[in-house]
């Protein structure tokens, strides 16, 4: 019997070289996977990422709270812009236009000064001066409340408003920490403001219409509560605490996000669940401002006007409205970048459609003469670089802009994201009619080899 000739390829089950160091390394990491087996300092790694994140997913809500606090509090003109619309709120103008002309009326001196006609005495005429006096403060309330609602709808309004607010400002940290007066007072359960000023320019107006007794009101402090609440100690006290944090703590806030993004075992997977744990925190300080409205509305004393009190609220949390959803759609913008410059199959896939649709136009845009020539091969040198660079850009831009909202963010998106279709569209590894590249250059949308 003939022997049969040694075969030259080993066995379809042995493969060799490279493909059995990477067959053998796969087995191994599947063999731990099983055996659930960790090494002591990966668990202890992985249990600081998890602490990590959860503190800095905690601490995102209190870290809007403390920008918006700082922000309030030094910074006049974003305070202004706060109260600003509150002057043109027909709610606001309604009660302040019911507090200043009670304060108005109460001063006039009509009864008394009809207690001082010669004819006061007279048993006859007495009564029916009593009387008209009645109808003649009721007919004279009403005229001036006909001229304090006109001030008060016109733009003059707006002007004392912020002028009013604006020194206000000065005082507002001294309101806060219980110090001082100023035009905004912290008293009790309230905090109200000073419209004097609207006071004074309503007696002048009063006094140009004819009603000379106008003249005779003193000077008036007109306190118009901005809030009211059993807990404003202890709010004054957490928000000049938050004041003094408002730097700091968003600042440890992200250290401690990077530190859980660093510790973690698989970095991408952690970046996207910090950017969503974190977006999850804003959203969750949201849902509580909302919730929260009701129910301070509810507690407000009966004489306290709601529509206006829910004005003031309104006013008071736009801005921090405003965080949350820069920071809802942050948080949606890296977990999604993170998660297209990762392994898994369908970003992969992601990735194709993108390059493979610039290569259309570029092929397109060369069958019509465009020739990219040094310029292309500059750009696929320099590819990774460029790409790092539009993304450090986007990030600088981000951080020095003084208060951006969810819009900016997504223009900032909007142009990352053609900018790097450019350099894609730009990139070209060899001379013309070279053939694209199936990996391409690195790039925010590639994941490292």
């Amino acid at each position: 019997m003939a022997s049969q000739p040694p075969s030259s390829s080993p066995p379809p089950d042995r493969p060799v070289g490279p493909e059995a160091v990477e067959l053998a390394e796969l087995r191994g990491r599947v063999a731990a996977l099983e055996r659930h087996e960790q090494p002591p300092r990966r668990r202890l790694l992985a249990l600081l990422s998890a602490v990590l994140i959860t503190l800095a997913a905690v601490l995102t809500p209190v870290s809007v709270v403390a920008v918006w606090a700082r922000s309030q509090l030094t910074d006049t003109d974003r305070y202004l812009a706060t109260v600003a619309p509150l002057a043109r709120d027909p709610a606001v103008q309604s009660a302040v236009t019911n507090a200043v002309t009670d304060q108005l009326v109460q001063y006039l001196p009509v009864d008394s000064l009809l207690n001082q006609l010669p004819v006061a005495d007279h048993p006859l005429i007495g009564p029916l001066l009593n009387a008209l006096g009645g109808t003649l403060t009721d007919g004279i309330a009403g005229f001036v409340r006909g001229q304090v609602a006109g001030v008060v709808s016109s733009d003059a309004f707006a002007g004392l408003w912020l002028q009013a607010n604006r020194a206000a400002h000065d005082t507002l940290d001294k309101a806060l920490t219980g110090e001082g007066g100023g035009a905004v007072r912290v008293t009790g359960n309230t905090v109200t403001l000073d419209l004097a000023p609207l006071v004074d320019q309503v007696k002048a107006q009063l006094v140009s219409n004819g009603l000379g007794l106008a003249a005779k009101i003193p000077t008036v402090h007109t306190q118009y509560v901005l809030i009211t609440s059993d807990q404003i100690g202890k709010v004054r006290t957490l928000l000049r605490l938050l004041q003094l944090a408002g730097f700091w703590l968003p600042v440890v806030t992200v250290l401690l996000a990077a530190g859980g993004v660093l510790a973690a075992g698989r970095r991408r997977r952690a970046l996207v669940t910090t950017a969503l744990a974190m977006a999850a925190g804003a959203g969750a300080l949201g849902i509580g401002l909302d919730l929260f409205r009701p129910i301070y509305l509810d507690r407000l004393p009966a004489g306290v006007d709601q529509a206006a009190a829910g004005a003031v609220y309104d006013a008071l949390a736009r801005y921090l409205h405003a965080g949350v959803r820069l920071l809802l759609v942050l948080g949606a913008l890296v977990a999604l970048g993170a998660w297209l410059s990762g392994y898994g199959r369908r970003a992969r896939s992601v990735r194709a459609l993108w390059r493979a649709g610039i290569a259309a136009v570029r092929r397109t845009a060369e069958r019509l003469g465009l020739r990219l020539g040094p310029v292309g091969r500059f750009v696929h040198r320099a590819k990774a670089w460029l790409c790092w660079g539009a993304v450090l850009g986007a990030v600088v831009v981000l951080l020095t802009w003084s208060y951006p909202t969810g819009v900016v963010l997504i223009w900032l998106a909007v142009a990352l994201v053609a900018v790097l279709a450019v350099v894609e569209f730009l990139d070209e590894p060899g001379g013309r009619g070279a053939h694209p590249r199936r990996g391409g250059g690195a790039s925010p949308l590639s994941p490292p080899r």
